[in-house]
């Protein structure tokens, strides 16, 4: 009897995992009416954005005689040219402004992920008086828009000479977006195991080793969902661009694209195809690192 027992149990123990194991892989299937708001709600979001591909490739002409959902008809699909993106290209400084938001962008997204992941080591393993207070007064700052430092950091920049370089720009950005990458690069490593810190401790590793060999390998979801929302806001930005670059030889493709479209209306056939041109590039990285995005946001927002 006590035989049957201890067979029986094992048994009746896979059961139970392969019943648990079959029902988290087949979850509840959307309703009917979900799909179909789901598919409106698509639809809508991508309408824009199809009217917007499609005058990129149609001519001057035809923009301002028919609206795009002309260019389906027979004579309409004719008269697709990729014109629009050969003129964006080859005039109004679009190749040199390529450039610039490169070198706006990279060095924007990767010191202020470097200074984060070192103040985010120390606000969750290290212990020092005012910790808590200091972490919250820097998580605060979010709620400050980033438009009232302007002028007093242009004081600054002035006195410095600093106004319309590149380091003005990357000063700009890793300030007002050091606050978001400590908050979430600080939440993340809050969830990783302590014991792994305390066997390093116990090793003799230092703070340096524990964070460069155990901590930041074990951050990249967080610091590559933080590298998306940097890199994106910098590369998308008008407003910083202009106030401390503005227009001239080192001016990005958000304010070069400002220039395609004339004070008469002209030009949003030329305007349509250089910001689908400026889309490549974020794209191509939101699409590398995305595996690592949701990784990034979830973690530490559910605990136990």
């Amino acid at each position: 009897m006590t035989d049957i027992q201890t067979t029986a149990a094992p048994v009746q123990g896979r059961k139970q995992r392969k019943a648990a194991a079959s029902f988290d892989a087949n979850p509840a299937q959307a309703g009917w009416l979900t799909k179909i708001v789901l598919l409106v709600l698509c639809v809508l979001w991508m309408i824009p954005l199809l009217g917007t591909f499609v005058t990129s490739l149609r001519t001057l002409d035809d923009v301002n005689s028919s609206g795009w959902w002309h260019a389906f008809t027979p004579s309409g699909i004719r008269a697709l040219t990729l014109e629009n993106y050969h003129n964006a290209l080859s005039g109004k400084g679009m190749g040199q402004a390529f450039i610039n938001s490169l070198a706006i962008t990279l060095p924007a997204t990767f010191i202020p992920i470097l200074i984060a992941a070192v103040a985010a080591y120390a606000f969750t393993f290290m212990e020092f008086w005012g910790r808590d207070v200091l972490f919250l007064t820097i998580v605060s700052l979010l709620v400050v828009p980033n438009y009232v430092a302007f002028i007093p950091i242009n004081s600054i920049y002035r006195d410095l000479g600093m106004s319309g370089t590149f380091p003005a720009v990357w000063l700009a950005h890793i300030g007002f977006g050091m606050s978001l990458a400590i908050y979430i690069l600080r939440n993340y490593m809050a969830t990783l195991p302590k014991t792994v810190i305390e066997s390093a401790k116990i090793d003799g590793a230092s703070h340096f080793q524990t964070f460069y060999k155990l901590i930041l390998p074990m951050s990249v979801p967080a610091l590559a969902s933080f590298a998306i929302f940097q890199f994106l806001w910098v590369w998308n930005d008008l407003l910083t661009a202009l106030v401390f670059l503005g227009p001239g030889d080192k001016e990005p493709v958000t304010v070069n694209l400002t220039h395609f479209k004339t004070q008469l209306g002209q030009g949003w056939e030329l305007t349509t195809a250089g910001g689908f041109l400026t889309m490549i590039i974020p794209i191509i990285v939101f699409l590398s690192l995305q595996r690592f995005f949701v990784r990034g946001m979830t973690a530490g927002a559910v605990k136990g």
